[in-house]
């Protein structure tokens, strides 16, 4: 669950020709919804490796256009390093024999673990990593430009995509990642929060042919406005729903901004309030969203020593998903 906030982009988009901003990206730049892996925690708050497995074979079935483990929603931030390994492991091995793309997140607070992740899963060949910026304490600028150029250092073939979220104690302006761009050729996309009319225009203007993507319960003006998909909340709910939305995204506008008004009347309604009821994070709610659609063995539940949305809630929380969107279900 991304912070943006819903609401705050339901006007009906208008756009140029279907796909035309897509076609201008370079080949191996992500683009389209691609679905969140997360972990299945048993009752004693380890990870369940045989429901994680099934879960991550489940999404690569559901038809995103690909998949992608340790953001938010994977707990990166609690993973241990063995819990880390056998994941990109499980994930390299299921995406490769549903021969889809997957990327795999590096990130940690501390850089120079992130870097060492990056030397172990470059054997995976993952169409791309994912990474924040150091977080203990806000890199200069200076030391982001030497943080990421040395990542194209440790990997000079491996793309590399930026998770640049609201809360991240350094957050770079699209001036700043364009300079970085310039001087980090293997940096291809972000992960970007997004903004109003003019923040779109200035990223149309600052990052030409590079791939922004935006949070998944604003994709349909997202993508009316330049952006390129989602690393997508929509898919923790229902990865099927969220791929036949980003179809009608494509060929039905009137129709796509009627979902999106309906998606984000849901989080407003169902979703968000978990946070302040509950004091739990983004990667609760996501988790929640997963629990209620059903779609794989999926529980609520949060390594510890994160707070989850209670069990309870998860019925109540399906049935209003239904409500919603009867379509996703039928």
């Amino acid at each position: 669950m991304r912070r943006t906030k819903p609401g705050a982009n339901t006007k009906s988009p208008v756009r140029a020709e279907p796909d035309d901003h897509l076609t201008h990206l370079p080949a191996h730049a992500p683009r389209g919804v691609w679905g969140a892996v997360m972990l299945a925690i048993g009752d004693r708050g380890a990870v369940d490796w045989e429901a994680t497995e099934e879960t991550v074979a489940r999404l690569c079935a559901s038809g995103v256009d690909g998949i992608y483990s340790n953001g938010t929603a994977c707990e990166f931030h609690c993973q241990t390093e063995p819990e880390f390994d056998r994941l990109c492991d499980l994930v390299a091995a299921i995406a490769g024999r549903a021969r889809l793309p997957f990327q795999i997140g590096i990130s940690q607070s501390n850089p120079r673990v992130a870097r060492e992740r990056l030397m172990r899963v470059s054997a995976l060949r993952p169409a791309a990593v994912q990474f924040t910026l150091p977080d203990w304490w806000p890199p200069s600028d200076n030391e982001v430009m030497r943080f990421v150029g040395g990542l194209c250092e440790t990997a000079p073939d491996m793309p590399l995509v930026l998770y640049n979220p609201p809360h991240a104690k350094r957050r770079l302006m699209l001036q700043g990642i364009a300079g970085l761009r310039a001087a980090v050729p293997s940096l291809v996309g972000a992960k970007l929060p997004a903004g109003d009319a003019s923040w779109y225009a200035d990223m149309r203007r600052e990052l030409p042919g590079f791939s922004v993507f935006v949070p998944g319960h604003t994709l349909a003006t997202g993508y009316a406005q330049g952006a390129h998909g989602s690393y997508s909340n929509v898919a923790c709910l229902n990865p099927k729903g969220a791929v036949t939305w980003w179809q009608m995204i494509r060929t039905d506008v009137a129709a796509a901004a009627e979902v999106e008004t309906r998606i984000q009347a849901f989080l407003a309604t169902h979703v968000l309030p978990f946070r302040a009821r509950y004091a739990v994070s983004d990667a609760a709610l996501d988790k929640a969203m997963a629990a209620a659609g059903g779609w794989a063995p999926l529980g609520p539940r949060l390594l510890w020593p994160y707070s989850s949305v209670p069990d309870g809630e998860i019925a109540t929380l399906a049935e209003a998903a239904r409500t919603a969107f009867p379509e996703w279900w039928q």
